[in-house]
């Protein structure tokens, strides 16, 4: 099964909404706040590589507060 892991820079007070509507998505499996370079990951999964990528593209990238993101394509 396609998997995608997204790391994300919020916007000064964000992450909290920002979470919320992560986990809203269908396809995410996972959201966490994280300490580092990036304040979120998600981990999104889909039966096909096409919905994973449409998932971020179409809808994870709509949240307001999303600075900017990195999306590392699972494989194996």
């Amino acid at each position: 099964m396609p998997v995608a892991f997204v790391l994300i820079n919020a916007e000064v007070g964000k992450t909290g909404e920002i979470l919320k509507e992560l986990r809203g998505i269908e396809g995410i499996v996972e959201a966490y706040s994280v300490a580092g370079p990036y304040d979120i990951i998600a981990k999104l999964q889909a039966d096909k590589f096409e919905k994973v990528a449409e998932g971020v593209t179409k809808k994870l990238h709509k949240i307001g507060g999303i600075k900017n993101t990195v999306t590392l394509f699972a494989f194996g």
